[in-house]
């Protein structure tokens, strides 16, 4: 037998589990890097989806739980579809908070793609009434608003804060 013949019989000859490679660590931290370089290229060219706020439509059924129909554009500037794991979001008129909801029934948006997100919300109402309060005393002025959503996009992407302003005259 040659010698490297000989090595290989000695080492198949072990029983099973007493032969231990001597470089396991470095085996392990190598597995380890590759699967963290792994993971930083899955989001590196991530784009954060745009958002708009379509409408807000009130369906008043009952005066003391008033709810809205809240229309949400969801634009993807992505290659892969975003599979939308969950959604919160408030509106506030005038510094008071009138709407508040979440969703987790979301449509895919494809990639390269849009859609409109339909929303059921419910009215806030101690907002409401300080928000008529101000109607009451100050008729024909401009409101300021202010929508504040999360949108979680699932674990391996960062849940994305969505915050828009402007005011709505009521001239």
């Amino acid at each position: 037998m040659h010698r490297s013949e000989v090595a290989l019989a000695d080492r198949t000859s072990c029983s099973r589990g007493s032969y231990r490679p001597r470089n396991r660590p470095l085996r392990v931290v190598l597995c380890g890097l590759l699967l963290l370089a792994g993971c930083a290229t899955l989001q590196s060219d991530f784009k954060e989806p745009g958002v708009s706020l379509v409408s807000i439509t009130p369906q008043i059924k009952n005066l003391f739980a008033p709810e809205f129909d809240v229309v949400l554009r969801v634009t993807n500037p992505n290659r892969e579809a975003l599979d939308i794991a969950g959604l919160s979001y408030t509106v506030h008129l005038q510094g008071n908070k009138l709407i508040e909801g979440v969703a987790n029934e979301l449509p895919v948006i494809a990639a390269y793609g849009e859609a409109d997100i339909s929303l059921r919300a419910t009215a806030d109402l101690m907002g409401g009434i300080s928000l008529l309060s101000d109607f009451l005393s100050q008729p024909g002025k401009q409101f300021d608003y202010e929508f504040n959503a999360d949108i979680d996009l699932g674990t391996l992407y960062p849940i994305v804060r969505v915050q828009r302003s402007g005011v709505i005259s009521l001239r």
